[in-house]
């Protein structure tokens, strides 16, 4: 099998489900955020210095992201909703408390940095970002039969930035680096 068809030459792509869209559809940039937020994962996790509880949460949100990826790109593995379910929001939210409970608490904000993989989780959460914004624009714009975005893949996205954050931080802390609390020009 060519993992090339020609068809994106002229700027056409196909959809998980078959249809023939643009390149410019909402859903390409959807999955495509997915994608670049799915290698960013694989990057942070190539880095040393990431505990192994946080590796593991890594790769399991690597093949659910690969899985959402797919439904955003029109495959609905679940016919009922999402492949995103409330649980698996609530487990970021326990990582979350997880990692909180052993980190010094946040009394400024903190710019990006320290360990190379604390780094790329940053960059991860800024991809997330991205994405979610571009689901919020897509959730207004439910309609039809199968929305585009199902709301607790919305939420999942939503708490997955935050727990980025907190991974950084945490990668960070178990290297016994401090994080890099911002200044204004002021107070340098």
């Amino acid at each position: 099998m060519k993992i090339y068809t020609k068809q994106g030459d002229a700027g056409w792509t196909r959809l998980a489900n078959g249809e023939k869209t643009r390149k410019s559809d909402v859903r390409v940039d959807l999955y495509g955020t997915a994608d670049e937020l799915n290698s960013h994962i694989g990057l942070a996790l190539s880095q040393p210095g990431v505990p192994e509880e946080t590796r593991a949460q890594l790769l399991d949100l690597q093949h659910l992201l690969f899985e959402l990826g797919s439904e955003l790109a029109g495959y609905y593995k679940n016919k009922e909703g999402s492949i995103i379910r409330e649980e698996d929001t609530g487990k970021l939210e326990q990582w979350m408390d997880q990692c909180t409970a052993v980190l010094p608490p946040l009394r400024a904000f903190i710019l990006p940095g320290g360990e190379a993989a604390a780094s790329a989780l940053h960059i991860c959460r800024t991809v997330c970002r991205r994405l979610e914004r571009a689901m919020t624009a897509a959730l207004d714009e439910n309609s039809g039969e199968r929305p585009v975005v199902y709301p607790e893949a919305y939420k999942f996205i939503n708490r997955l930035s935050d727990y980025l954050f907190i991974a950084a931080r945490y990668v960070n802390f178990r290297a016994g680096k401090s994080d890099i609390e911002w200044q204004t020009r002021e107070t340098k």
